[in-house]
């Protein structure tokens, strides 16, 4: 079931999402749902509270290389399902272009770490650790940060943030 996307500056985006600690039919469905959300918004990442529930989830569609002609660009199966991450270990910086469906057609150069190693569960409860040094590394953590209570904007330096938070007003007004 397709969810409605919270959008900034919404206060649930500050939430601290709480740990699951249940890994059942409600966490399932919550998952597709989040993936239906996701699929419908053109988003490749989504945390459970952008769409109000204040649980430490997200997922994350891994890009494909050679996608074959005529099939779905994003399969189910390709969703990394992450519950309760942790980075374990993080080093190198990196910039890039991040944009997300909370804050819609807004996009902005980030500062991240290039490389990270993440421990987290899956929809059964069974751990698994996950390493990258790529765009999966950034999205992963875009998507933590919104477990923090943390948008991508309140990245940007003091200049940025100050435009870009003039035009969303404007933005907003002219909707």
């Amino acid at each position: 079931m397709v969810r409605e996307i919270v959008v900034y500056p919404d206060k649930r985006l500050k939430f601290v999402s709480k740990e699951v600690t249940s890994f059942d039919r409600e966490l399932h469905t919550l998952l597709d749902d989040m993936y239906d959300t996701m699929r419908a918004k053109n988003g490749v990442g989504l945390a459970a509270i952008q769409i109000g529930i204040d649980k430490r989830v997200l997922i994350i569609n891994i890009p494909l290389e050679n996608i074959p002609e005529g099939e779905d660009e994003q399969p189910k199966e390709n969703t990394l399902e992450i519950i309760n991450p942790v980075i374990i270990e993080k080093d190198g910086s990196t910039k890039f272009q991040e944009g997300c469906l909370s804050v819609p057609g807004v996009y902005e150069e980030v500062e991240r770490a290039k490389h990270i190693k993440v421990e987290y569960f899956d929809r059964y409860g069974e751990k698994h650790v996950i390493e990258d040094d790529d765009f999966l590394a950034i999205a992963i953590q875009h998507e933590i940060d919104h477990l923090d209570g943390k948008v991508f904007i309140e990245k940007l330096s003091f200049m940025k943030r100050k435009k870009f938070e003039k035009e969303w007003k404007k933005r907003q007004k002219s909707l």
